[in-house]
């Protein structure tokens, strides 16, 4: 074991999909239950709570695995969507929020705005009175605006987009509210959290029947604001606006940003936590997501003894989010789950048999394991890193969020972590992701699990989310190197020599995988030269390889082993390699020191532009758009590796 607290063979060269078959029972391990937890839910009177769902309503949940059921040579949508502008709202005034969860949820009865301890509640309501000196609209989201919202802005209300999406006027129907959750921080449980600075107006449905819930970040102080001012600074609130909308359209389930408004006001903030603070612009964003319910939205009443608000957190999740968990089919589902986690051997014996093919939180549970492995295995093939997986970080639908010291990486380093508050342990680094997201989701199985009498069922959850997680890890790996099928042994070893070399001589992940585009087996040749063979890589490689005899002789044996691997699959797999390859390899990403330029633009001179430059670079990342390759199809620069850049804090 590493000093990370995962197997070495992870973290040497990170192939993802090698976690699986060296990990499980470490996920098993840090998964387990202590004495103390048992004891508390004995002491607590949880019992097994089977008690029927409500109905489910007329509408239909959103679809989050979009991009996975997509024809292997397509792009996700990268497009300005296709929608009739008759049917297109052209007010915001026209918008209709409803309010199911502040309607259908205890609320907290303190309706005084103060920052307090809350107890047997799932949300506070918030008076939002903002009376900011000068709301801006800085940026907007077309897409999100259509997608989410079936709203096409005009021009003429963007002073009103300002003073809506800033908190200083309402939508029709809006309830605001924040929150109440706890959740594990680095490690360790952080008891009542909360948002403290986050307020949801509402929810709308659309035309297709989606549910989204817009969201303010930034917009003042609820009672879960602890010691901060909940408000929120121009930087991260840019780079939250940017990635939520890049990793949409990489096709990568998320949370959408809608609008970033600038407050016209001050906020004073520590960047480093070095006793430097400073003034910074303050903004707002407008986050949207089918539901903002996170893990710690269940670990707080699990272990404050609540449990009739837990299981009734539990039936608004089915009844709106995952209607399709209760039916006859979804039962057979989680027998076949617990069947296979007996067969593998993982100690099923433990495992109530009755539970699992009754209970629809037990399948509401393995339904999470799976969305939020396929998740991770999405980050890894991209090369995303969160940076603060904490549960109060992680949503129950499977989706990205809470973007704070997030990053790409630029040079492949399997403990790369953004994140400065990180760095004595790297918990949340690249390599490690896949082992904090299943360790994440057993924190979920310990909270959920009074709601069918006390036993565990870590083993089948931790089963299944290794067996999801390799599934979409090895569809990510195959398609990144243009294969029509995934082969055992010899794709695993090629993946894991091509991470070893490129950890190696840190050549750009995003740009190297990009560069394999470039081979072209069908002109391979045996006698074929070293300078020959890298000759497509050489652009990534760097001098390191292409100058030192040993580098280049591996890099080239890789390339011919690679073209020959290729070429056993027959002509007509090569004729859509190429397609295979650009859908899921991206050209342009998201790097920390592109959101920096459009920051520093902003802040020094009010200049918007570059921020929405990238949004439109971003909206096509698998494309070539070669207006643009100059620009951002190329290294990072040297300054982007300094503090403040390459890593940041959470300071926001």
């Amino acid at each position: 074991m590493s000093r990370f607290g995962c197997p070495r063979s992870l973290l040497a060269w990170c192939p993802p999909f090698l976690f699986l078959s060296t990990a499980s029972k470490r996920v098993r391990a840090i998964g387990a239950l202590d004495g103390s937890r048992q004891r508390w839910w004995a002491r607590s009177g949880c019992s097994s709570r089977r008690t029927a769902c409500p109905s489910v309503n007329s509408l239909r949940p959103v679809t989050m695995s979009a991009a996975r059921d997509a024809a292997e040579t397509e792009t996700p949508e990268a497009t300005a969507p296709t929608a009739a502008t008759d049917t297109l709202h052209t007010s915001l005034r026209q918008l209709q929020l409803q309010a199911t969860f502040t309607a259908e949820l205890p609320a907290d009865p303190e309706r005084k705005n103060f920052v307090r301890a809350v107890s047997n509640a799932a949300f506070t309501h918030i008076p939002l009175q903002a009376a900011w000196p000068a709301p801006e609209l800085i940026a907007w989201s077309h897409d999100c605006a259509v997608d989410c919202f079936d709203l096409r802005l005009s021009s003429e209300e963007r002073a009103l987009a300002a003073r809506v999406f800033s908190g200083m006027e309402l939508l029709p129907g809006s309830v605001p509210y924040a929150q109440r959750y706890g959740g594990h921080q680095f490690g360790t449980w952080a008891g009542q959290l909360g948002d403290g600075r986050a307020i949801s107006l509402g929810e709308y449905v659309n035309r297709n029947g989606q549910r989204w819930e817009p969201q303010l970040k930034g917009a003042g102080q609820t009672p879960y604001s602890r010691f901060a001012d909940g408000r929120a600074v121009l930087r991260s609130s840019v780079r939250e606006f940017l990635v939520s909308e890049a990793l949409h359209h990489l096709g990568i389930p998320t949370t959408r940003a809608l609008s970033l408004v600038g407050t016209g006001e001050s906020v004073v903030r520590d960047m480093f936590y070095s006793g430097d603070p400073r003034e910074e612009p303050g903004a707002i964003v407008c986050r949207v997501a089918p539901s903002w319910i996170r893990f710690g939205t269940f670990e707080l009443p699990a272990l404050q003894g609540e449990p009739d608000l837990l299981q009734q957190l539990a039936d608004y999740c089915i009844r709106y989010h995952f209607p399709e968990l209760r039916g006859v089919e979804a039962t057979k589902e989680g027998e076949r789950v617990i069947t296979a986690a007996a067969s593998a051997g993982n100690g099923a014996a433990d495992i109530p048999d009755g539970a699992s093919s009754s209970s629809p939180y037990v399948r509401l549970l393995l339904e999470v394991a799976r969305r939020t492995a396929r998740l991770v295995a999405q980050w890894q093939s991209v090369g995303f890193v969160h940076g603060v997986l904490n549960t109060d970080n992680m949503s129950i639908l499977g989706l990205t969020m809470d973007y704070g010291p997030f990053g790409f990486l630029d040079a492949y380093a399997p403990d790369y972590t953004p994140n400065t508050t990180d760095l004595p342990g790297r918990r949340y680094c690249f390599a490690m992701q896949p082992t904090v997201g299943a360790w994440n989701v057993l924190r979920l199985a310990e909270a959920l699990q009074p709601l069918w009498g006390g036993e565990s069922v870590a083993d089948a959850v931790a089963a299944e989310y290794l067996r999801h997680f390799q599934a979409e890890m090895h569809e990510r790996l195959r398609r990144k190197l243009g294969f029509g099928s995934w082969r055992e042994p010899e794709d695993p070893q090629l993946v894991h020599d091509l991470y070893e070399m490129m950890a190696e001589d840190r050549c750009d992940f995003t740009r190297t995988w990009r560069a394999l585009l470039r081979v072209q087996p069908e002109r391979y040749r045996e006698e074929v030269s070293n300078e020959e063979a890298l000759a497509p890589l050489a652009p990534v490689l760097g001098d390191a390889a292409i100058q030192n005899p040993e580098r280049q002789q591996r890099w080239a044996q890789w390339i011919r082993r690679y073209c020959q691997r290729a070429l056993s699959e027959g002509a007509d797999a090569l004729t859509v390699r190429g397609s295979r390859m650009r859908a899921v390899s991206p050209k342009y990403i998201l790097r920390n020191y592109m959101a920096q330029q459009a920051i520093d633009r902003a802040e020094q001179h009010r200049d918007y532009s570059e921020i929405d430059r990238l949004l439109q670079l971003l909206r096509r990342p698998y494309d070539e758009q070669p207006e643009w390759e100059r620009e951002y199809d190329k290294p990072p620069p040297a300054w982007a590796q300094r503090l403040g850049v390459c890593m940041n804090s959470c300071s926001s």
